[in-house]
């Protein structure tokens, strides 16, 4: 008879709760040290729920590439159902993989080209907006701002000019339907839809939100319907999805899919960019070396004028940055699975029905494959630097098949507005202000993250004038 492999082991926790306490109070913290006190495979008793953390790249690659069709995507996505309806980050089986292959090929680099002087032109005016904070020493809000401004991005790559006056409107529904959603993720609760239709004042909230975002969508598709086929296919990312045909089934996205990916969309293209951009520039404050070196590469690659696509290639080191910006606080630091068999895992036994955690906040801190983990170092990413590092020891953007569809639109607009940002400002902490991570949906700063807007002039500029 077959000895069962072991369960892996187990911190120590209280009588009752487990391990819930503390991963209520610093999960980061709690992961963190689970790995480095008890390996790559660990055990946690939540309440009466068992989750198992895995942190190996070895393991990571297991559960999403070799082994994914051994493992569901779980309960907890289900919760952004109300708003994204079954688009792709909800979708499952067959009818995930033909709507992932009809907007794939709308996501291929080439094809964002058209999108990147809307994208240029909506960051230029937002950074038109802090000149009051420069004149006044007022300090900004840098998280929030990021929230508006990756909003606004997304809403016009999405829409082009049908938005129009829409897009205030579209922002604010959107803001709020997000803000229930985030909140109904971390709730303990399961998901139990007769719960979001009580009268209670989020859910009147979140209701009214959706209802203005659907009579915006629906109204804007049915405008595209009427224009004839290939409307703003070469404009916005909404007229590529219209024009989208699976090349074998002829298959295209009806109105209600379409609805969907447009809210996916906003949902996955939105807060985790603005996430990594704020930490981005908290990091470049803590770093005064690194910043320079980001200065110089961009004056140097740009003298003053707005970048385009052509131009990222050799604005090389403002991407390094931005991947090890993600790499200390990614966006999305942990990323669950539930094994709908008994699995093996390093010798240990991962049981049918519990819930696996891979958390890239600790794999991208993991000693074996990032020297000096704390430290900020961008050059880890230079092609030199990175060639031997194991695939799966940097997932800022998931991976295997369901790695994220937008990873290419966010390091494109990363890359933008950093770089328009270099071009006329340094942003500075507020002295006594702490920025500490927040474990939400999202690993966001706690509170708006406070900074000091200090007006920069590059080296070209400079000479120009006195040439």
């Amino acid at each position: 008879m077959t000895t069962p492999a072991p369960l892996p082991p187990m911190p120590p926790g209280h009588w009752l709760w487990g391990h819930l306490p503390e991963r209520a109070r610093d999960p980061l913290g709690l992961y963190l040290k689970s790995r480095e006190r008890l390996g790559d495979v660990v055990r946690y008793r939540m309440g009466y729920i068992f989750v198992e953390q895995l942190t190996h790249p070895d393991h990571v690659k297991h559960v999403l590439a070799d082994a994914n069709a051994r493992y569901t995507k779980g309960t907890v996505f289900d919760k952004t159902r109300p708003l994204v309806g079954n688009g792709l980050l909800t979708a499952d089986g067959d009818f995930w993989k033909r709507q992932r292959r009809l907007a794939q090929p709308a996501f291929h680099r080439e094809r964002l080209a058209a999108l990147g002087a809307r994208m240029t032109d909506t960051i230029t005016e937002t950074l038109q907006t802090w000149e009051p904070a420069v004149a006044s020493g007022r300090p900004l809000p840098v998280f929030q701002e990021m929230m508006k401004l990756t909003l606004t991005v997304a809403v016009r790559s999405l829409f082009g000019v049908d938005v129009g006056e829409h897009t205030r409107a579209v922002g604010d529904a959107f803001t709020t339907a997000l803000s229930v959603t985030n909140e109904r993720i971390i709730s303990p609760l399961p998901y139990l839809p007769w719960l979001y239709r009580l009268p209670s004042r989020d859910n009147r909230a979140f209701r009214e939100a959706v209802d203005t975002l659907d009579s915006i969508v629906r109204g804007i598709i049915s405008q595209r319907r009427v224009k004839g086929p290939g409307a703003g296919a070469d404009e916005d990312l909404l007229g590529m999805l219209m024009a989208a045909s699976d090349a074998d089934t002829g298959d295209t996205f009806d109105d209600a899919q379409l609805r969907d990916e447009v809210m996916t969309l906003l949902l996955a293209g939105h807060e985790t960019t603005a996430t990594a951009l704020a930490w981005t520039f908290h990091l470049l404050e803590q770093n005064p070396e690194v910043e320079a070196t980001l200065h110089a590469e961009v004056d140097a690659a740009l003298g003053g004028r707005v970048p385009t696509l052509a131009d990222l290639p050799k604005l090389r080191y403002v991407g390094c940055v931005f991947e090890e910006a993600m790499r200390l606080y990614p966006p999305v630091w942990a990323i669950p699975r539930v094994p709908l068999e008994d699995d093996v895992v390093d010798g240990y036994r991962i049981p049918k029905g519990d819930i696996v955690i891979l958390v890239p906040y600790v794999t991208h801190r993991h000693p074996d494959f990032w020297p000096e983990p704390e430290r900020f170092d961008p050059t880890r990413f230079l092609p030199e630097n990175s060639k031997d590092r194991p695939r799966w020891a940097y997932l800022p953007f998931g991976g295997g098949q369901r790695q994220c569809i937008g990873n290419n639109f966010a390091m494109m607009e990363a890359q933008f507005v950093l770089a328009l940002v270099a071009q006329r400002f340094r942003l500075r902490g507020v002295p006594g202000v702490p920025v500490e991570p927040e474990p939400h949906v999202s690993l966001r700063p706690r509170g708006p993250m406070p900074m000091h807007v200090e007006r920069r002039e590059d080296r070209s500029q400079v000479r120009a004038r006195t040439a």
